[in-house]
């Protein structure tokens, strides 16, 4: 601290009166309507915050812009959490800008921390209540307004992800005074219809006020109440509103929620898809397996003709078969008849009788007289010889072995 006498530069001067400013008023939220906004290359925005009496310069570095979910604009009615200080080169007071809300935001979030505390202390956001969605929903339900952005994208979804199912919509108007009133008719609706298997609570995004009818404490008790399992899908990813702790599943926007409640429809229709794939080639692969077992049997199959022909050219060589063997036959036949009629020639008794023999009957008994001791003296014979036949008496017998002929008369 410098003494009363002593002489600071301004430069000193201005450094001294910022810490003061600094030390003696820390962060506070100030309220005011932003004028003279302006935009730089940088990123940091500069405006003034004025009420009826009097205004503020401000600046708002660019990390912290950029924090801010809506577009600022001149004219708003905001509440800035600031640090009041001095810029040094020109010595001039301004406050630097750490958040940003629209005026009224405290007390609006001041509500939304008082219910959310009161139903978490009652147990509507235990885990145990939560009602598990259907795997395979038959019926959809959706609660939201007919003129939403939001039903367009949840309708585009499930039409791309699940359009056999059925899409019941329950209109009610998603902002405003009246909307709590019809959001929690909407859901008893749904619930006395009994026509859908899970409910959808959606809106699109907008600011806290627009999206406050679901920070609303009936319409809380009665998504927590449905005995239908709901999605909420309210607002961007980063909007977070008492029903979205009550639903029984939370989806980050309108189309996550119709995406979640698809999934496994969608899922298994890929499945399908590949599946129905799979089966397509199994039976291309049949039929080019068949088509080859057909083609081999094609080159095997002869024409009748030709198995007529090759029937044909079998007979022929049996044919040539039989007679070759039927001829072999024959002349064995023959050779072996030679044989016998040589071998009967040589046993016929006219052939013996050619050769100077002769055969006796006895004319008594009629018998072959083949030894001497057959007759008597004085017995009749009768004679055979190669050429004509003969009787004879008997005059004389000899049992010799050897006969004269002058024995015999």
């Amino acid at each position: 601290m410098s003494s009363p006498t002593q002489i600071v530069s301004i430069s000193e001067l201005n450094r001294l009166a910022r810490n003061a400013l600094e030390r003696a008023l820390p962060l506070l939220w100030v309220a005011g309507e932003v004028s003279n906004l302006t935009r730089a290359a940088s990123g940091h925005l500069y405006f003034n915050l004025k009420d009826e009496a009097a205004q503020a310069r401000c600046v708002m570095f660019r990390a912290r812009a950029g924090l801010v979910p809506w577009a600022l604009a001149n004219g708003q009615q905001v509440e800035a959490r600031a640090l009041v200080s001095l810029y040094e080169p020109r010595g001039e007071y301004q406050l630097n800008i750490e958040s940003l809300r629209r005026a009224g935001l405290g007390k609006l979030y001041e509500a939304f921390s008082r219910l959310k505390q009161l139903l978490e202390t009652e147990g509507l956001f235990a885990a145990a209540i939560k009602q598990p969605l259907p795997r395979y929903p038959r019926s959809i339900g959706i609660v939201t307004s007919l003129q939403a952005a939001a039903l367009h994208d949840v309708l585009t979804a499930l039409a791309r992800r699940a359009a056999h199912v059925p899409v019941v919509i329950y209109p009610t108007a998603v902002q405003g005074e009246v909307a709590p009133a019809q959001i929690v008719a909407a859901i008893t609706g749904a619930v006395n219809h009994a026509r859908c298997d899970v409910l959808l609570i959606v809106r699109g995004g907008g600011s806290i006020e627009d999206l406050w009818a679901f920070n609303d404490e009936t319409v809380a008790r009665a998504i927590a109440a449905c005995s239908i399992p709901t999605v909420v899908g309210v607002g961007h990813e980063t909007d977070f509103t008492i029903a979205d702790f009550v639903a029984d599943m939370r989806a980050a926007t309108p189309t996550a929620a119709a995406e979640l409640v698809s999934e496994a429809w969608f899922s298994a229709a890929r499945h399908l898809e590949g599946l129905t794939t799979t089966l397509q080639r199994a039976m291309r692969r049949n039929l080019d397996l068949q088509s080859q077992r057909i083609d081999n049997a094609v080159r095997r199959l002869l024409h009748p003709s030709a198995r007529l022909q090759r029937v044909q050219n079998t007979l022929a060589l049996l044919r040539q078969r039989m007679i070759s063997s039927s001829s072999r036959q024959l002349r064995d036949y023959q050779a072996n008849l030679t044989r016998l009629a040589t071998a009967l020639t040589h046993l016929n008794p006219d052939a013996i009788l050619q050769r100077g023999y002769s055969i006796v009957h006895s004319r008594k008994t009629g018998e072959l007289v083949t030894a001497c001791a057959q007759l008597e003296i004085g017995d009749q014979i009768s004679m055979r010889f190669g050429i004509g036949t003969a009787d004879a008496r008997i005059e004389q017998i000899q049992s010799s072995n050897s006969t004269s002929p002058d024995d015999l008369n």
